[in-house]
């Protein structure tokens, strides 16, 4: 089975505008022009997003867009909740070393409404430290953000404790909670923006390739 976690990308979307160019009626195709903010919807952070040394978008390894993924269950997250390692509960211990960790708040649903963006649950300083430590190839999460975007400190630490810890961060995903299980194969494959600081993506997870 495989799961879309890719929010669609429309002019719902802050900083997105979609122009058409041509239509079937007047040239004979339709073409379009995308003008799209590089962290609008499901995207992918490159470390050059906040100065983390010179590795750009198109520099991700394909290996670190794709592999098995480990799911932690938050459905009662609050707004604004810290989210730390105790939240992890027995996967605190027992995560497998270089996976993908993808925390499903059922933030997603409250896209639309004023608390989306303000209110979202934050990584804390104690779970960026343990996703360095052990490994972790992407975070996943499903607000705009793991950090508070209205607080610059915040959000320049905790993205810097990743991002320089080898961490890549998927932010904006979708439909976690139709993940069956806590255990799936996981990709995000961003666009090849040359000297890019983040890029949309496409994310999705699946079942079969794991045998779950």
């Amino acid at each position: 089975m495989l799961i879309e976690l890719t929010r669609r990308i429309s002019e719902e979307l802050p900083r997105v505008s979609l122009e058409q160019l041509k239509t079937t009626a007047e040239d004979g195709w339709n073409t379009s022009m995308l003008h799209l903010h590089s962290h609008c919807g499901t995207h992918m952070d490159a470390p050059w997003h906040f100065d983390c040394g010179e590795k750009f978008i198109d520099e991700t390894p394909l290996e670190t867009c794709m592999g098995p993924a480990s799911i932690v269950r938050l459905p009662e997250t609050k707004p604004r909740e810290l989210l730390t390692v105790e939240h992890l509960g027995a996967l605190g211990e027992g995560f497998p070393r270089g996976d993908h960790l993808l925390l499903n708040t059922n933030w997603s649903h409250r896209f639309g409404e004023e608390s989306y963006g303000p209110e979202l649950p934050r990584i804390g300083d104690d779970l960026a430290h343990w996703c360095v430590d052990r490994g972790v190839k992407i975070l996943g999460v499903e607000p705009l953000s793991v950090a508070d975007v209205f607080d610059s400190r915040e959000l320049t630490r905790i993205h810097r404790i990743l991002l320089n810890g080898g961490v890549t961060i998927v932010e904006g995903l979708i439909n976690l909670d139709q993940i069956p299980g806590d255990r799936c194969f996981f990709a995000a494959l961003p666009l090849r923006i040359q000297g890019g600081d983040g890029s949309p993506c496409r994310a999705f997870a699946a079942t079969e390739v794991l045998g779950i």
